[in-house]
C-alpha cells in the first residue's frame, strides 16, 4: 500500500492555559497539518516540572469538537492509566463525537511520576509490556461488541522502539507505526518490523510509518522518506507552541504535490 505523505504535529499540553492550547489546534489545521496529536502525562515532561498541565483524553474529546478536518490522537496513550475496555469505550466516542477522525495511539508506559502520583503500579518495563500486549486484543474486542461501533477501523499507532516486543506488538495489532532517532535509527528499526511482518505473515506495507522530526526537511526529508516514512510530525511546547518548523514540513509537502 502506497501511503500519501501527511504532517502531523504533536502539541504538548504543558506550561499553557487551555485556551492557548485550542487555539494552536486550530492554527495547526488551517496551516494544513494532517493528524494533531498530544501526549498522556500527568506532569511537564520538561521545563517547569510543577507548570502547568492538563490531562489527555478530556482533552481529545474537546478537541474532536474543536476541529473539523484532521486527525486526531495521543502520542501516545499509557497503556497502564486506564482498563483496556475502557480505552476502548473512550476512543469509540471520540471517534464518534469527530466523525471519524481519531487515531489510538497506544504505548507501554514510563513515566513513574505519572505513576505514583496517581497511584497505579510501575512494576517493570517487562510486566508494562506484557500488559500491553494483553491490552490490544481486549480493545479490539470490546470495539467488536460496542453499540453503536466505531464509525471505521480506528487506526491504531503504537509508538516505541523495542526490537523484541514493542515492535513484534506492532507488527501483530497496529495499522501506524511511530519511531524516534536519527534516519539511520528509524531505517534499521522498520527493517526489524518488517522482519516480524515476515514472521507472522503479515504485509509489511499495511503499516504506515511515522517518525518524529526535528529539524528542516531539507536535512532530514529525504533519508526518511528512504527508509519508508510518510508520517512526519513536529512537536510544539507551551506557552508559545512555536508552529514554524511545522509550517516548513507542510510547505515541504504541498511542494511535493505540485
Amino acid at each position: 500500500m502506497a501511503y500519501p505523505i501527511r504532517i502531523g504535529v504533536q502539541i504538548q499540553p504543558q506550561h499553557a492555559d487551555y485556551a492557548q492550547i485550542r487555539a494552536t489546534v486550530a492554527a495547526a489545521e488551517e496551516a494544513g497539518v494532517d493528524v494533531a496529536f498530544n501526549w498522556d502525562h500527568f506532569f511537564p515532561l520538561f521545563g517547569d516540572p510543577a507548570g502547568k498541565h492538563f490531562e489527555c483524553w478530556t482533552m481529545l474529546a474537546a478537541w474532536a469538537e474543536a476541529t473539523s478536518r484532521v486527525e486526531i490522537g495521543a502520542l501516545v496513550t499509557c497503556n497502564s492509566y486506564r482498563n483496556p475496555e475502557l480505552l476502548a469505550d473512550m476512543a469509540r466516542t471520540v471517534d464518534h463525537i469527530s466523525g471519524g477522525r481519531l487515531v489510538l495511539g497506544i504505548g507501554a508506559g514510563w513515566a513513574q511520576r505519572d505513576y505514583d502520583a496517581y497511584g497505579y503500579p510501575f512494576g517493570t518495563a517487562g510486566s508494562r509490556l506484557a500488559d500491553l500486549a494483553d491490552a490490544l486484543p481486549r480493545i479490539k474486542n470490546r470495539w467488536a461488541q460496542m453499540n453503536p461501533p466505531p464509525t471505521r477501523d480506528i487506526p491504531i499507532l503504537i509508538g516505541g522502539g523495542g526490537e523484541k516486543k514493542t515492535l513484534r506488538y506492532t507488527a501483530e495489532h497496529a495499522t501506524i507505526w511511530h519511531g524516534i532517532g536519527d534516519p539511520a535509527t528509524i531505517a534499521h528499526k522498520v527493517q526489524v518490523l518488517d522482519a516480524h511482518c515476515a514472521d507472522i505473515g503479515r504485509d509489511p506495507a499495511e503499516i504506515e510509518r511515522s517518525a518524529k522530526v526535528t529539524g528542516p526537511p531539507e536535512e532530514l526529508a529525504d533519508e526518511l522518506l528512504a527508509a519508508g516514512v510518510t508520517l512526519f510530525t513536529v512537536s510544539t511546547s507551551g506557552p508559545d507552541h512555536d508552529l514554524g518548523l511545522l509550517k516548513s514540513w507542510i510547505a515541504w509537502r504541498d511542494s511535493r504535490g505540485a
